[in-house]
């Protein structure tokens, strides 16, 4: 008699999660590995709940017997205080994205955001250089890219936000992690020069967006020096990209971010290895 391969109950909490692509892509790579893996979406909007829900929602999961929760907007913050643990990284960025359920249902809280897109990074802009590096978006995401790029070796990285506040103070905890002249934030009178002298330009804000189309910059901004990242990935093909290409830059799109960090949070899941090159060849024909 043959025995039934393991099953997963995990889900995403967040605000207007309808489109989301983590059910399939989840789905999808759970069957690739032999595995049933249910993923539900549990839309705060739908349910009438608000941010300061989620937490209780993330308690209610675990009474549910669900294997683990991905959190987005706008809960990866309010989560954590009813976590019973957080990860290392987590506990660095104050953020948490994906909750794995301990056996006796304990919550941890973890971040693959910022891992996701270092290793998208590494595969996509392999040997790009990374000696000073202008990031606009000091929000949710931005504080999880910022992590990367300065784990990654970069020497310099500026923050641009439409909330100056909100830079500095993301700076100034930048700084205390990595080093006091590795971070900063800098106003929007100052891009020009910035970005003239910069080699990258890493885009974490939501221009861009199909709800949010446009550029997040002027485009006279750009120039061929620089190289282009961009963490929005519906759609894949941003006018930020489209621009930056025409220009002759490297670029490398918001899909790598959203696969690896997916990957990294089945495998917390699961404790099963997924193959991060099929994920993203089935997210390219999701976003198609």
């Amino acid at each position: 008699m043959t025995s039934s391969p393991p099953s997963y109950l995990v889900g995403l909490i967040g605000a207007g999660i309808g489109p989301s692509l983590s059910p399939a892509l989840h789905e999808q790579e759970a069957e690739q590995n032999g595995l049933r893996l249910v993923y539900r979406t549990l839309d705060l909007d739908t349910l009438g709940l608000g941010a300061d829900d989620v937490g209780e929602l993330v308690r209610t999961a675990g009474r549910l017997g669900y294997n683990g929760l991905n959190i987005t907007y706008p809960g990866k913050q309010t989560v954590i205080p009813h976590l019973d643990s957080l990860s290392e990284d987590a506990r660095a960025l104050g953020a948490v994205n994906t909750v794995v359920f301990d056996a006796d249902g304990s919550p941890r809280g973890h971040n693959t955001d910022w891992s996701g897109f270092a290793e998208s990074f590494a595969r996509g802009m392999r040997d790009a250089p990374t000696r000073r590096v202008v990031q606009l978006g000091a929000g949710g995401a931005g504080a999880a890219v910022a992590h990367a790029m300065l784990t990654l070796g970069t020497d310099r990285l500026t923050l641009i936000d439409t909330a100056p506040d909100r830079a500095s103070s993301l700076a100034a905890e930048l700084a205390a992690r990595f080093g006091t002249d590795r971070a900063g934030a800098a106003s929007w009178n100052e891009a020009a020069p910035l970005l003239a002298a910069a080699d990258g330009l890493v885009h974490a804000t939501p221009t861009g967006m199909a709800h949010h189309p446009g550029l997040p910059l002027a485009a006279e901004l750009l120039h061929p020096g620089l190289w282009v990242a961009d963490v929005v990935y519906r759609p894949l093909d941003t006018e930020l990209l489209r621009r930056a290409r025409a220009l002759g830059c490297r670029t490398l799109d918001g899909g790598g971010m959203a696969v690896h960090q997916a990957a990294h949070a089945f495998r917390l899941f699961t404790g099963t290895e997924p193959d991060p090159d099929r994920m993203l060849a089935h997210m390219a024909t999701l976003v198609a």
